[in-house]
């Protein structure tokens, strides 16, 4: 396994910008990546990464909310593998969710999103399944799912707080308190 290179804005804006392309078959090569993708994204740490991010423009996600079992306690893998996933139902009722991004390090912003979605998609054995979901998982489900459209989650904000976040992570590079 390795630990691959995460493309962050506005550097990487050429690679995330892309809309990506579905997968015909599961193979070797994919699940290589998404053990590679899950390296990435615990070491990064985030509990969310599309293939897009890694530089592979491909309808291709990891979710592991690493949630623990009880308030206070370790927090328990649980690694979700989704292949061209799509959401099927949303719910009329959107909700606020305060989200960050691995491709906009440590800037966070409230984002409406549906609170419950039902999906379909392919796990890593291209078996398909078909699931409603519902609080932290569907908010991240929709967050990766923009990556494979090219959206970020500022596309979501107003101009103005999209500008204040692209301004304080500059400034932030510029200081060396996240990579540049």
């Amino acid at each position: 396994m390795a630990i691959l290179k995460i493309y962050e804005t506005p550097d990487g804006n050429d690679m995330l910008r892309q809309i990506s392309t579905p997968v015909e078959e599961v193979t070797d090569e994919h699940r290589q990546l998404i053990k590679d993708m899950f390296e990435t994204m615990y070491d990064a740490p985030g509990i969310g990464l599309a293939a897009v991010q890694v530089g592979h423009p491909i309808r291709i996600l990891v979710i592991d909310l690493q949630e623990p079992e009880e308030e206070g306690g370790e927090p328990v893998k649980d690694p979700r593998v989704f292949i061209n996933p799509e959401i099927i139902e949303t719910s009329d009722h959107d909700v606020p969710y305060t989200e960050g991004c691995l491709s906009i390090p440590e800037q966070f912003a409230d984002v409406m999103r549906p609170d419950r979605i039902k999906a379909r998609w392919l796990d890593e054995n291209g078996e398909q399944h078909e699931e409603e979901i519902d609080g932290l998982l569907a908010v991240c489900l929709q967050h990766e799912m923009d990556h494979l459209e090219g959206v970020l989650f500022i596309d979501h904000l107003s101009k103005l707080k999209r500008d204040m976040v692209l301004k304080k992570l500059a400034k932030m590079r510029k200081q060396g308190r996240v990579a540049a």
